[in-house]
């Protein structure tokens, strides 16, 4: 007996990398899976798309004994995202867990971005994240409202250490990144009641989209690569879990044989105006001495312990 037994799962970017070791994982675990993957090869979401990405890991979860669907669609545009949630409970009856993994990437410096650079790459991460959420969060409240009681729901988002260390050249998708994170939060506030939990993951892996923040670490000659997505895929099959019952609003960096809970942003150092309100002069005062001898960025000190700038 898997511990997501007859729960059913939805997947999205799941053809390849870390969705599809994600669904490989909770499909071992015991869920159904709907596999969802756009099929498009290249990692900054060009070329034709393709079924076949997402109809493999169907057959490799098929193949291994379990049970999963595919579906072929764009999860940012609102229509498709409301066939993929209806797929997965008039295949199985119900939706209890969706994971948001898929994206592109585009990179560029801020100072030569495009309008669709940065529109197509917030468009996949961040709309494709709400659009999804925003269809499963309906299911699970009717089924709240039906049921007179909380109902079995968990999110897995998908967010990066780029939004925390700012990743120069990828200011779209530190952004969107970011945006994942305040998404996360406001859906476990809101859907809580409904027995939702909702948390975001940062991992670090190697996968297509990572292939040139890792280029300089190549996989080891001997014992298991830690950038290997298998290595991330069950800390999602445990915030799936009914295990994770306690756990929502929370943000975890994984990778390797590590996993880190990630605390809110704390206040460093606070300054009070001794009038009504702070005058220019009275700034200078405080702040500029407060910031002497340092280089800009050095607030992120903390952060390099767990070496943030290599993305996720």
């Amino acid at each position: 007996m898997g511990v997501l037994d007859g729960r059913t799962a939805i997947v999205t970017g799941a053809g390849r990398g870390l969705g599809r070791a994600e669904a490989r994982e909770l499909a071992r675990l015991g869920a159904n899976v709907v596999v969802n993957d756009y099929g498009q090869p290249g990692r900054d979401g060009s070329g034709e798309a393709s079924a076949s990405p997402a109809d493999e890991v169907v057959a490799e979860i098929a193949a291994a004994g379990g049970h999963a669907v595919a579906h072929h669609g764009d999860v940012a545009d609102l229509e498709q995202a409301q066939d993929l949630v209806r797929l997965a409970v008039d295949t199985y009856g119900a939706l209890d867990i969706l994971v948001n993994n898929a994206g592109i990437l585009r990179d560029r410096m801020v100072f030569s971005m495009t309008e669709d650079e940065w529109d197509s790459v917030v468009r996949v991460h961040l709309k494709g994240h709400f659009a999804t959420t925003r269809f499963a969060a309906a299911h699970w409240r009717e089924r709240s409202k039906a049921a007179g009681a909380p109902v079995y729901g968990r999110i897995v988002n998908t967010s990066s250490e780029a939004f925390l260390a700012g990743s120069a050249g990828q200011p779209n998708y530190a952004a969107a990144k970011g945006g994942i994170v305040g998404l996360t939060s406001s859906t476990a506030a809101a859907l809580g009641r409904y027995g939702v939990r909702a948390n975001a993951i940062c991992p670090r892996a190697r996968t297509r989209m990572t292939e040139d923040v890792f280029a300089g670490l190549g996989r080891p000659a001997d014992g298991p690569d830690p950038l290997a997505v298998e290595h991330v895929a069950p800390l999602v099959g445990y915030l799936a879990s009914p295990a994770a019952e306690r756990i929502t609003g929370q943000l975890f960096v994984v990778h390797g044989g590590m996993v880190a809970v990630m605390d809110r942003p704390r206040v460093a150092a606070r300054f009070d105006t001794a009038k009504d309100a702070f005058t220019y002069d009275e700034l200078d005062d405080v702040l500029t001495p407060y910031w002497a001898g340092r280089d800009p960025g050095d607030t992120f000190a903390a952060t390099d312990v767990l070496a943030l700038r290599h993305g996720g």
